[in-house]
Formats: C-alpha cells, sequence, structure tokens
C-alpha cells in the first residue's frame, strides 16, 4: 500500500461556493489507483469510528476531523468495491493522495461510475445541485441559458422574442428573484440583466451550482428563492489547449478557443468567443424573424495566485469584455436605414461591457482568514424597439471584505463575518421617433443611484460529528432612500445514516426593481406606461424542505430527491397588463402573492454506460385579487423531464436525448382586446425533445445533434403583427418555443499536459 504527499490542495468546487476553506474543520485529499486514476465514490472513514465520507467525481474528499485532534497519528480507511486499504496519517494539515493497492485499478469505464455529470454535493449544508463539463457535453450549451436542457430546477425563459432576450426561472417565478454570481460575485444585475445569462459561453465554464430556496447571506441581500453560480475554467484545471467549433441549420455560428497555463505559484486561463449571425428565417410568414441575427465578440482572462488554503497571500483577478449586436424584427427590415422609421419594424440592440473582478484573501494560520471580493461592471448600450429609441449607461461596483474563523472545540465551527458595499447607477434615455403616433407618455431621461452599504455575520454550526449541520446568518443593509432592511437566514442539514440528507431553510430577502432593463416588454409593444406611485423594494419570504436519498440495486446507483418550497411576498412588482389593453399600469403589490413548488426528481447510474433521469415539477404561483386566485402567466403549473444518456465501451460513442413536457400556462387577459387581436386564456401543452450524438477520438470531440425535434412552434407568437406600429402590437406573448426544430454540428478540440488526466 502505498501513501504520497502532495502540495497543498483543496477541494476547489466546494471552496468556491462558500468563499472560503474549511481546512480547519476538515481533513482533504484524494484517493487514486496505482497508476493515479482517481476513485470516485470511495469510502474513506477515521479507523474505530463511524466518521466518514465519500470521494467526488474527481476521488477527493472532505473528511470531517477525527474525535481527538490531540493524537500523534491517525489510521484511515479507504474502500473502493471490494478493496480496503489502511493508511497511518501524522499531519491532519496537509493535502493527502491516497493511492489504494494495485489490484483495484480498473477499466476506464468503471473509474467514474459514483458520479454522474449532474448530482447532488455531499459536502454543503445547503442542497446544491452541481452541473459539471460532463453534463455540459450532453446539449449544445452555446451559453449559460441553454446549460439547462437536462436539469429540472431551472427554467431558461424568453422574455423577448424578437431579441431572443433570456432569463433563468427557478420555482416558478421571475429570474430576478434568484442571484446569479460569477465565481461568488454580483456582475450580472440592472442592465446586464436582459441579455446577461447569453454572454456567458457553455465552452468556459466549470461547474454551475444551482441551489432553491433560502441560501448564504454572505452574497448579498438578493436571491429570494434560489441562486445561480457559475465558475469559469482556470489555468492547472483547464487543458492547456481548448477550441469549440457549433453550427446549427438556421447558419449560426459558435466559435470558442482557450489557453490555460501554470508556471509555479501562477495560473492563468485565457478564453475567446464569438457567434456569428445566421439566415433570415421566417416560417410563419408573418413577415418577422424567427431568430434574430446576433453578433458577438468577447474575451475572457483570469489570473490566480497560488491556492486560497495556503497561509500568506492568495488572489485571482478576472477581467472580461463583451461587444454584442441582436437584430430582429421584420425580414426586410435594414438598421440604420429603417430604425425609427416607418419603412419597417425592428428591433436592434448594441452595447459594449467591460469587467473587472477578483478575489484577495491573507491566512494568517489555518484557523483565520481575511479576504476581499470586489468587481466593477459597466455596459453601455443604445437599442431601437420599432419607434422607441432606449438609451443606457450602468456602472456598478461591488465589495466584500470578509473575516473567517474557526473556533470552538476541534476547531470546528465556522464564523465568517463582514462588511459589503454597493455602488450601481443607471442612466436611461426614452425617446420617441417622429413617426410616433401612439401619444405614449413616458419619454424622458431616468436617472437612479444606490449606494448600499450592509454588514453580515453567517455561523456554520457542526454537531454530532456532522450528523447535524446548521447555518445561521443575519445581515443588515442600509438603502439611501429606503431605509435600513433586515435579512436572517438559516440552513439545517440531518444526515441520519451516510445514504439520506434531510436539509431544510427559511430566510428572507429583497431588491429594488431596475424598471426597463428587467420588464423589457414595456419598451418592445405599443402600450403606455401609467405609473400610479414611486416603487418601493419587493421583500419576500422563503422557506423549503427537501430529502435526498441514495442507495443501489444491483449495479445500478440510484438518487431519489424531494423538495417542497414556499414563497410568501410582502411587496411585489409586476407591471398589470389586464387592467386596459392599452396601457402597463406600474404599481406596488402588498396583496397576496404566493408561490408553491414541489420537485420530485429520480436519477440513476450503471457504471459509465447508462444514466437516466426523470424529474416532475409542480408550480402553484399566484396572486389574490378581489379575493380570486389568480394564476401568473406564462407559467406552466406542470412539468415533467426525461433525460438519458448511453456510452458505448472505452468511451468512443456516446448518445444523449432529454425530453421535456409542458403543462397548461395561464395567459394575460385579451378580452378587452379587438377580437382580432384576442387569443385564448390558456396555452396549449407541448413536448419538446433533444438528442445528441458525440464521437470521441484522441484530440477531437464530433457531435451532432437537434434540438426541438418534434418541431413543435407556437404560430405566429406576435401580437397584432399585421400592424406594428399600431396599438396592440406584442411581442412579448411567447409561452412556448417560436424558431423550431434546429440541428447542429461541431466539434470539441483539446491538447492535455502530457501527466493530466480529463474526464
Amino acid at each position: 500500500m502505498l501513501m504520497r504527499i502532495k502540495p497543498t490542495l483543496v477541494l476547489l468546487a466546494a471552496l468556491l461556493l462558500t468563499a472560503t476553506s474549511l481546512q480547519a474543520q476538515y481533513f482533504y485529499g484524494q484517493v487514486t489507483d496505482q497508476k493515479e486514476v482517481p476513485l470516485p465514490g470511495a469510502t474513506v472513514v477515521w479507523a474505530g469510528t463511524s466518521i466518514g465520507t465519500r470521494t467526488d467525481e474527481k476521488g477527493e474528499f472532505a473528511l470531517p476531523l477525527p474525535p481527538d485532534t490531540t493524537l500523534g497519528q491517525w489510521t484511515i480507511t479507504a474502500i473502493y468495491g471490494p478493496a480496503r486499504d489502511t493508511f497511518r496519517i501524522d499531519d491532519l494539515k496537509s493535502y493527502w493522495s491516497l493511492m489504494m493497492s494495485a489490484e483495484v485499478t480498473l477499466k476506464e469505464v468503471t473509474i467514474q461510475d459514483a458520479v454522474t455529470g449532474a448530482y447532488i454535493s455531499v459536502l454543503q449544508p445547503i442542497k446544491t445541485e452541481i452541473i459539471n463539463r460532463a453534463e455540459l457535453r450532453k446539449a449544445a450549451c452555446c451559453d449559460l441559458a441553454g446549460c439547462f436542457e437536462t436539469q429540472s430546477t431551472v427554467q431558461p425563459t424568453t422574455t423577448n422574442i424578437l431579441t431572443n432576450a433570456k432569463e433563468l426561472r427557478i420555482l416558478g417565478l421571475s429570474g430576478v428573484y434568484n442571484q446569479v454570481l460569477v465565481d461568488g460575485l454580483p456582475l450580472i444585475q440592472g442592465l446586464t440583466y436582459t441579455y446577461g445569462t447569453g454572454t456567458i459561453p457553455g465552452s468556459m465554464l466549470e461547474n454551475i451550482w444551482v441551489v432553491k430556496g433560502a441560501n448564504s447571506v454572505l452574497q448579498g441581500y438578493e436571491g429570494m428563492v434560489g441562486q445561480i453560480t457559475v465558475f469559469p475554467r482556470e489555468g492547472g484545471i483547464a487543458e492547456p489547449v481548448t477550441a469549440d467549433v457549433l453550427v446549427n441549420s438556421f447558419g449560426e455560428k459558435h466559435l470558442n478557443a482557450a489557453l490555460a497555463t501554470k508556471k509555479s505559484k501562477w495560473t492563468n486561463y485565457l478564453a475567446l468567443h464569438a457567434s456569428l449571425p445566421g439566415s433570415r428565417w421566417d416560417r410563419d410568414e408573418d413577415t418577422f424573424l424567427d431568430l434574430p441575427l446576433l453578433t458577438r465578440y468577447s474575451g475572457y482572462n483570469k489570473w490566480r495566485y497560488r491556492k486560497e488554503n495556503e497561509n500568506g497571500l492568495s488572489a485571482f483577478i478576472g477581467a472580461r469584455y463583451v461587444q454584442e449586436e441582436r437584430i430582429g424584427g421584420q425580414t426586410n427590415f435594414q438598421p440604420k436605414n429603417d430604425e425609427g422609421t416607418l419603412n419597417a419594424y425592428g428591433q436592434t440592440v448594441q452595447f459594449r461591457q467591460p469587467e473587472i473582478f477578483t478575489k484577495t484573501g491573507w491566512r494568517f494560520d489555518a484557523n483565520r482568514k481575511i479576504s476581499l471580493l470586489a468587481s466593477f461592471v459597466s455596459q453601455q448600450q443604445d437599442s431601437w424597439f420599432g419607434l422607441t429609441q432606449y438609451n443606457a449607461r450602468q456602472r456598478h461596483a461591488y465589495a466584500n471584505v470578509q473575516y473567517e474563523l474557526f473556533w470552538g472545540k476541534n476547531k470546528v465551527q465556522d464564523l465568517k463575518t463582514g462588511l459589503s458595499f454597493r455602488h450601481f447607477i443607471l442612466q436611461e434615455d426614452i425617446g420617441f421617433a417622429a413617426a410616433d403616433t401612439l401619444g405614449r407618455s413616458f419619454a424622458g431621461a431616468y436617472y437612479r443611484e444606490e449606494n448600499i452599504p450592509g454588514l453580515f455575520a453567517e455561523n456554520t454550526f457542526h454537531f454530532k460529528d456532522d450528523r447535524w449541520i446548521w447555518v445561521a446568518g443575519l445581515r443588515a443593509d442600509r438603502h439611501q432612500t429606503f431605509g435600513w432592511f433586515v435579512t436572517p437566514r438559516t440552513m439545517l442539514r440531518f444526515n441520519p445514516n451516510p445514504n439520506l440528507d434531510i436539509r431544510a431553510s427559511l430566510g428572507s430577502g429583497w431588491r429594488t426593481v431596475q424598471l426597463f432593463p428587467e420588464n423589457i416588454a414595456l419598451l418592445v409593444g405599443s402600450r403606455d406606461i401609467l405609473f400610479a406611485e414611486t416603487l418601493r423594494p419587493e421583500r419576500a419570504w422563503n422557506a423549503g424542505i427537501n430529502a435526498t436519498r441514495r442507495f443501489k440495486t444491483g449495479e445500478m446507483n440510484w438518487t431519489l430527491t424531494a423538495d417542497v418550497y414556499h414563497t410568501r411576498f410582502q411587496n411585489q412588482f409586476f407591471p398589470d397588463y389586464d387592467t386596459n389593453p392599452n396601457l402597463a399600469i406600474i404599481a406596488n403589490y402588498t396583496g397576496i402573492s404566493h408561490s408553491n413548488g414541489v420537485q420530485l426528481e429520480l436519477s440513476t447510474a450503471w457504471s459509465r454506460r447508462l444514466e437516466l433521469r426523470a424529474a416532475y415539477n409542480f408550480l402553484d404561483v399566484y396572486r389574490r385579487e378581489n379575493g380570486e386566485k389568480v394564476l401568473l402567466p406564462f407559467n406552466p403549473r406542470h412539468k415533467v423531464l426525461g433525460a438519458a444518456t448511453f456510452r458505448t465501451p472505452g468511451e468512443r460513442w456516446q448518445f444523449d436525448t432529454n425530453v421535456h413536457w409542458y403543462g397548461k400556462q395561464r395567459l394575460p387577459d385579451t378580452s378587452l382586446n379587438p377580437e382580432n387581436l384576442q387569443r385564448p386564456d390558456q396555452s396549449d401543452a407541448y413536448a419538446v425533445a433533444g438528442v445528441q450524438v458525440r464521437r470521441a477520438l484522441k484530440r477531437f470531440d464530433l457531435f451532432a445533434g437537434c434540438e426541438n425535434l418534434f418541431d413543435f412552434r407556437q404560430r405566429r407568437p406576435i401580437l397584432g403583427w399585421e400592424q406594428p406600429f399600431a396599438r396592440g402590437f406584442d411581442p412579448s406573448f411567447a409561452w412556448g418555443p417560436t424558431r423550431g426544430r434546429e440541428f447542429y454540428v461541431g466539434f470539441n478540440f483539446k491538447v492535455t499536459s502530457k501527466n493530466k488526466l480529463t474526464n
């Protein structure tokens, strides 16, 4: 039996979510075979105790410290299948590689059978769904919004079909109620919200972490119903050279290239991306393009200095630049010539977005650390929506100084406390062309500035050998206009046995409304706007409970999860489109507004050959008006997902498929519209399916697939398309897919380092 010490290293994925190291309360390491191939799903326990854990998909583990840390030597038992090895440990602060005996070296097709591409973390007190690169390769994943094709928790929803603006919904609620973080920083907010999920290419992502319900207070007061954290790739983890190309049947092209380097204490990751427009398609023959002409160029670079768990200084600093143009509208629309005229209806959006962000920390010792997280994002957007001109400028700065202390017996209790500050400026100019005859009244200059200092504290308590973990957090923030807001949140995890996790959460959140970026329908339609009152911050409470059960039947590993969540708004905003067909009324809603969500999911894996997943979601999202229950529109109450992956021996071929079924949705009330602009009260139920086949070669993966295999389309989704400059025109009436069947082909290219293990 062999055992070898490596340089200090920790579980990167777990560290990024908590934004801190857990070095003081866990012993870290990796289990491999004699060829240094990681062994996922191996059991690691302290000899003579019941304290144990399982390795993740990289063979890495975080094992709670033994009962008596005063001993000079400890014994660990590692179990993988029929093999069992024992190791002597004399240093709990180093990262160890436990190399199991040679006879447990297994074939490649079974080396990763314990963890599929998407799984629920066993290390986090908060239920965290992790989507890794293996899962992202199961679909096209051209951008962040396309990375959830095989998932049921997050629902990408189109908010403007002419420019293909999307948001990511959790628990049936608008994407503004969940927080999207990039490397733990809130880079998508306000003006960047409208198109932000589309600017992040899937090829540059290492992991996506999804949390439903109340979550940590460390990243802010938002995230009222969930949090989506994306982790871009890094040097030292990513392959030295990668390139990706995808072309679809509409003629769109997506190109990606990346370089990853590692030298001494430094790593660097550089990624370049380009999206090029396709052809002009109008299958509905309604004179409008089925998909916008999209041109995007972006560059991303991230430098890292040392690991976060090393004493002394560690840091990463990143920068990104995005330049994008979207053109939608009638097929004969020509930008520059037709903007603001009656020649043809069109929408054009152009923006430039530079970003810079960092996390810098100083570790005093194994139990104390201080960190600074900071970011700055700017966007300059120029756009036309028919005869409406919308130009906007935004600057968003964020800083978070955090101190971490491990305390108590065996230093297992984890306290994080600190200060945060958010500075936000949004300048908007709205005007109507001279040809506009609708008499709308909301032209003018809009200016919003927010300065929000805050303080927070959060403690993670560990009881009964980590069978109970309790997270209690509280933060207080002061808005310069609305005053102080207190945000309490608590999460609890109980492990009755190693194969059952029960979690509960409760907490509140709040947010200010960025009217036009978050409600793009106000600009793209023909309605006038009535400002009935000043909008106050939205506030909500969320409570949830979930259970995760892992079991095995024969050679099949199963995971069953059940979630129940309830969200209750104290103040909410949604434009009132029902009272008057020619108006959008802007007012606060303080009546009853609730969201109830239930999710059941069952997944299984047999070796690396077969993966299956089935999920059901029930969403009851409503408000009460005049004593009656009114469902929120564009929200299916029932949704079903089925997904499957099959790999041939040696993983030379991989076949993936997914099917989504959506139940009926309530649609906005159009009974007051002229007869030709009236629509049914409910949508149709429908299903969409996707398939993909992938062929692995030495340096290339070739793939081809089809999205929306059955070619389901909502026919002529644009209300009033015959007269786009008249009252009643509304291109935000989409409840289903509008672009139809899409074929695509592409390849992934990679150059790996000599001794690097790849997925």
